[in-house]
């Protein structure tokens, strides 16, 4: 799934990037609006994101252009305007959700999983993608979601192909190189160290033990590996 980012500040547009990267997405962005018309042109996203104030083009009149392009893309602002009004305008102009500055990273994260399980949904005509078991833990791919018993365990569209590898080749090795490509796309720059972090804080979510892993077994030198 690819997400625009139009922003103008360059520290908040990385900050940006870098959340939603974490979190599973492929990111695009663009310093001013008509940058970003241009970007939504060429790189067809399925979400995105705006900032307002922004040279040569606010953000509300990217949004129309946006609109007039495609109207069911998913539209959220990410705006230091915080007058009611401002929301307002933004909401009536098609934006799915408004966010003020400063934010928070959890309040992003999840303001942006809302709107992911919709599309998801949308992307499927209604129908949830098939959840898939793990030893003990019920993988819900639409609700971006993994439950153990009753209690339910946020997991991200990364997570999700992670678990969906592993779920799908039980008993077979997964290396390093797979993953990356399956999980992060063709065009990452590979780092074990990288995919190491996010597996260790993966296991602390979806196992009972994270120091006994029953769901993502460490296969030293080769990869990883699920045994169902």
């Amino acid at each position: 799934m690819k997400i625009l980012v139009v922003e103008d500040d360059q520290h908040t547009r990385r900050g940006l990037v870098e959340i939603l990267s974490g979190e599973g997405y492929e990111t695009v962005s663009a310093g001013d609006g008509k940058s970003g018309l241009k970007m939504f042109e060429r790189e067809d996203p399925d979400f995105v994101c705006l900032d307002i104030m922004m040279p040569d083009m606010n953000g509300y009149d990217l949004c129309r252009e946006i609109r007039r392009l495609n109207r069911a893309i998913p539209v959220i602002f990410i705006s230091a305007k915080s007058e009611e009004i401002d929301r307002v305008l933004g909401l009536e102009l098609g934006a799915d959700d408004y966010i003020v500055k400063p934010f928070g990273v959890k309040e992003v994260v999840a303001r942006i999983r809302a709107v992911t399980r919709r599309m998801i949904l949308d992307h499927e005509k209604g129908d949830q993608p098939d959840a898939f078991v793990m030893d003990d833990l019920r993988v819900e791919p639409s609700e971006l979601r993994a439950y153990r018993g009753r209690k339910a365990i946020d997991v991200s569209l990364r997570d999700v192909r992670i678990l969906q590898l592993l779920s799908a080749n039980a008993g077979e090795v997964i290396s390093r190189d797979r993953i990356f490509d399956e999980c992060w796309g063709l065009d990452y720059m590979p780092n074990s160290r990288s995919l190491d972090q996010h597996i260790s804080q993966l296991r602390k979510r979806v196992e009972k033990d994270a120091k006994k892993p029953r769901i993502i077994r460490t296969v030293h030198g080769a990869g990883y590996r699920y045994d169902a």
